[in-house]
């Protein structure tokens, strides 16, 4: 099971603003980042780095896997375990009553 973020998505989202609105104020886009970071309480300036390479990815600015995209491999990924689950069951079952049909039975 995925982890849970400790942080609101109105607070990413707010986070990417910020940095997109602040940048021509600084010398590179990782300090704006940096100061985004500390003005917002996140404690890791490379999570808010990493919050703005997925909103341009999703917005189709870089090259990645799309948030929509993610999920959906995710809930493919579940089904594919699920299905192999079943086929597993679904053989011992038949390999269960082909014995069943090889044993000598008295009438």
């Amino acid at each position: 099971m995925a982890r849970q973020s400790p942080y609101p998505p109105e607070l990413r989202r707010r986070a990417v603003r910020m940095v997109a609105e602040v940048r021509p104020d600084y010398p590179s886009e990782w300090s704006a980042m940096k100061a985004v970071a500390t003005k917002l309480g996140v404690k890791h300036a490379e999570t808010v780095r990493s919050w703005v390479r997925q909103d341009q990815v999703d917005a189709g600015a870089r090259l990645g896997t799309t948030t929509e995209d993610s999920v959906e491999l995710k809930r493919l990924k579940r089904e594919n375990a699920e299905l192999r689950r079943a086929n597993e069951i679904l053989k011992a079952a038949a390999g269960f009553f082909a014995a069943e049909l090889d044993r000598p039975h008295r009438y």
